[in-house]
């Protein structure tokens, strides 16, 4: 690419093993005999109207002047080609700053299923996915949103606050998921597929962490702690409950 954010030119492709220097007249120098097809932005008619009017290289067009350039190539379009081989970008570098605003994941069972049991286990790997994906990006959700996919392909969908407050610890994410699910009081509906979507993220470092005075919480989320250290180190899904369901697509 020609012109990077640091000011120096850019080719869009360089032959493998070759070393460019990084001044710009060592950047310049390289270019200055590479095809004019190679610069960034270039369109292929565009550089066919350059070609057939005897400019081969990039150097070649950055010497022409600017008048004859938009004279081959319009107006707008040659000047900023001429610009960019010269190894100057007016474009303004745009960086996303914002983190998004919900996350969801999704289970699709193999055959549509009566199993409360399975239900559940897909619920755990979809709690598991998105607790692991919030903590990563250090959000927590306020919301969940489920949906489920029954085997008319009807869909039923229902939205709960997390109890305790914004989170990204599974087993909240987890709890909220199974009360949902029971709360909907299926008895021979045959489930299809499953959504969990976390909804109403906020910046986990502006969440108060309430104490709690439940040993065995607090060494679920030590253990958390562990499986999300491991996991950064060897890959997602290398630790995870053995009841996570692992079947659906």
């Amino acid at each position: 690419m020609v012109g990077g954010r640091d000011g120096l030119p850019r080719c869009r492709a360089q032959r493998p093993g070759r070393a460019v220097g990084s001044t710009p007249e060592q950047v310049a120098a390289y270019l200055h005999h590479r095809p004019v097809g190679e610069l960034y932005g270039i369109g292929r008619a565009q550089e066919q109207r350059l070609v057939r009017f005897g400019v081969h290289t990039i150097g070649l067009l950055a010497q022409l002047p600017e008048a004859t350039v938009q004279r081959v190539l319009g107006g707008r379009a040659g000047r900023q080609l001429r610009e960019v081989a010269r190894g100057i970008d007016r474009r303004v570098v745009v960086v996303p700053t914002e983190l998004p605003h919900s996350t969801a994941a999704q289970r699709r069972f193999a055959l549509d299923t009566l199993s409360p049991e399975a239900v559940h286990a897909a619920l755990l790997s979809l709690s598991v996915e998105l607790g692991d994906r919030l903590r990563t990006r250090r959000q927590a959700a306020r919301t969940i949103m489920m949906t489920v996919t029954l085997a008319d392909r009807s869909q039923v969908h229902r939205s709960r606050q997390l109890p305790g407050g914004p989170s990204a610890h599974t087993e909240d994410l987890r709890d909220t998921a199974y009360e949902m699910f029971r709360a909907l009081g299926f008895q021979r509906a045959r489930v299809r597929g499953i959504a969990l979507r976390c909804e109403q993220l906020v910046d986990a470092a502006a969440v108060a962490e309430q104490l709690s005075f439940d040993q065995g919480r607090e060494r679920r989320l030590r253990a958390e702690k562990a499986i999300d250290l491991l996991n950064a180190r060897f890959g997602y899904g290398t630790v995870e409950p053995a009841a996570s369901y692992r079947q659906a697509g």
